[in-house]
């Protein structure tokens, strides 16, 4: 998983947490996943032995991402007994299309590390301390998030995310030229453009990519190709708007930008 490590002060623990939190609902905002549960996992007191380190880290750790939770708006659950013998944890719980959770990005504490390799740094006090690490990993498994991601969209990505962002639909043999023309227009530009050069009619073609869920298509024939434009019709949309090549090509770029910006 996209897992990344932050040593810090016990101090540090909650401002760090809300930092990776708030990481975590962006990256959860940008994909539209707007409903999820988050779990906060503590330990069992009546089974210390299973965890590293001693009762009072342990309070002052969950007292401290309880809060962090609650300052960043979540409405976490309780688990007690699902922490990690290493330390506490916040699991983000994202539902499938059968109804079941799965757990993708999770903020863990590890007082266990740092143990094992000994690690210490000097505090204000002049004296040596031992740093808490933090796992953070906003996606989780790549590999489940990748697939619980393909349920939520049904296939109908946003377009900053789309393997296929725009499909050419060239209306006879005649005018694969132009179009071409127009896909290297779109890719200069860095956007993932096709073109269908099949016989279908352009009606066939237009069904395909709109089965197919691709967010842009743009159709071009002869009036296209002497104006330098195309006509833009958008996924789910009977609308076709005609522009120029040049000044689609330069608009639909700044919306990807700006959609991966989150703005």
């Amino acid at each position: 998983q996209d897992d990344a490590h932050v040593f810090c002060t016990p101090e540090q623990v909650k401002a760090e947490f809300k930092d990776v939190i708030d990481l975590t609902l962006k990256v959860l905002d940008a994909l539209d996943f707007d409903a999820f549960e988050a779990q906060l996992s503590f330990r069992d007191p009546d089974e210390a032995e299973k965890y590293v380190g001693g009762a009072e880290k342990w309070d002052a750790a969950e007292d401290a991402i309880r809060e962090a939770a609650a300052e960043m708006g979540l409405v976490a659950q309780e688990e007690v007994g699902e922490a990690a013998f290493y330390g506490p944890k916040l699991d983000f719980m994202v539902q499938d299309a059968l109804g079941r959770a799965w757990q993708l990005g999770t903020v863990q504490l590890d007082y266990n590390l740092p143990e094992r390799f000994d690690l210490e740094y000097v505090g204000a006090d002049d004296e040596r301390h031992r740093p808490v690490m933090i796992h953070r990993a906003p996606f989780g498994s790549l590999e489940r998030f990748i697939g619980v991601l393909i349920e939520h969209c049904g296939g109908d990505f946003p377009l900053w995310l789309a393997p296929e962002q725009v499909r050419i639909l060239p209306v006879g043999d005649d005018f694969h030229d132009y179009a071409r023309r127009v896909q290297a227009t779109l890719r200069e530009r860095d956007l993932r453009a096709t073109v269908d050069d099949s016989d279908a009619t352009v009606g066939y073609k237009i069904r395909e990519a709109e089965t197919q869920k691709v967010p842009v298509m743009l159709v071009v024939g002869g009036r296209e190709e002497e104006a330098q434009t195309v006509a833009v019709r958008r996924h789910g949309s009977g609308e076709q708007d005609t522009q120029p090549l040049d000044d689609f090509a330069e608009a639909l770029a700044e919306e990807v930008e700006a959609q991966m910006r989150g703005s």
